[in-house]
């Protein structure tokens, strides 16, 4: 008999029940329990434990001249629900094969790769009377940082006047501009009237009332040079690229994942050897909303006894890995 049908969410019911005294679905109904289950998996579990088995490689591929990356809601997006997903990343993280810095500190990455505005009039002041005004900022230059672009000035009230840029998702190349607080522009269809081209600088923009006659109206930009990406920062669950990448590149790097919601009768762990854990961990939870602490106590050593011995492969595994030292990157070889 394979040891996976030992191990499957069945087998996990019917274990919980047996320890919480909830033999009938009047006590305990079968939702209730997959539900105390599942969270025990994938909450409970990965903090608790930080698994050999649940240390991986996790790829996706960058989009040209888009330089952050997040958590997707695309079901067929590599980083779809990456947030939740993924419990950590871990270094090295290669690009085109190629290793690259890892940092999780903005001020060691932007102190590399600043993030210096470039303050420059459109090449138009205001007269009172126009809102809307076209050009094109420093043609033939760089491409022009996305999220980062604005247009701003002074009206005939002495109020600010201001322009932000949100990208297109659909289109790499064009961001729509609105006032800053206001309500979000069209993530899908370009703005005629308020839009910037990052890769031309062309843009066009209305502001809510005329700027005040004489009145500069400027632009803030960053100019980056799109290439092959050499560094990342992961920060607030997002992945930071520089330079920005001009084409797809591979991005490849090591994380924990979180362990697979179990959702079928015959559905087993990732390891079969879990299961008893995942039991007494759930048993532990119920006890605890039905505030029985003494039966808490009771199971306790148990747990702790299975938590300790789903640890003990990864702390096998780990004594195969020799302490680093300055002499670890040269071949074993050289001594023969």
């Amino acid at each position: 008999m394979p040891d996976t049908t030992l191990s499957t969410l069945a087998q996990i019911r019917t274990k919980v029940r047996r320890l919480t005294r909830s033999m009938s679905t009047s006590q305990l109904s079968e939702a209730d329990l997959d539900a105390y289950i599942n969270t025990s998996v994938l909450y409970d579990f990965p903090e608790h434990l930080r698994l050999f088995n649940q240390h991986q490689t996790f790829s996706f591929y960058t989009i040209p001249f888009v330089d952050t990356y997040s958590s997707s809601d695309t079901a067929t997006d590599p980083l779809f629900n990456f947030k939740n997903r993924i419990i950590s990343i871990n270094p090295p993280v290669y690009i085109a094969g190629q290793q690259v810095l890892y940092s999780q500190s903005r001020d060691e990455f932007f102190k590399i790769y600043p993030m210096v505005n470039g303050i420059a009039s459109i090449g138009v002041n205001g007269n009172a009377v126009l809102t809307t005004f076209t050009g094109v900022i420093g043609s033939g230059q760089p491409l022009l940082l996305k999220n980062n672009v604005m247009f701003s000035s002074v009206d005939l009230n002495n109020a600010g006047l201001s322009l932000i840029d949100q990208p297109l998702t659909n289109n790499n190349a064009i961001g729509n501009l609105y006032v800053p607080g206001g309500a979000l522009p069209s993530l899908v269809v370009q703005d005629v009237t308020n839009f910037i081209n990052y890769l031309t600088g062309e843009f066009t923009i209305t502001f809510l009332t005329a700027p005040k006659d004489g009145v500069a109206i400027n632009s803030q930009t960053i100019r980056v040079q799109p290439s092959i990406p050499q560094a990342m920062l992961y920060f607030n669950g997002t992945m930071t690229m520089r330079p920005v990448p001009d084409m797809p590149y591979r991005v490849n790097m090591e994380v924990y994942v979180r362990p697979t919601e179990l959702l079928a009768a015959d559905q087993s762990p990732e390891l079969a050897q879990w299961w008893q854990y995942i039991s007494y961990l759930s048993s532990k939870k119920i006890f605890e909303d039905r505030m029985d602490m003494e039966s808490v106590q009771q199971i306790m050593p148990e747990l702790k006894k299975q938590e300790v011995l789903v640890m003990r492969r990864t702390i096998v595994q780990n004594t195969n890995e020799r302490v680093a030292t300055i002499f670890t990157d040269e071949s074993h070889l050289e001594r023969y």
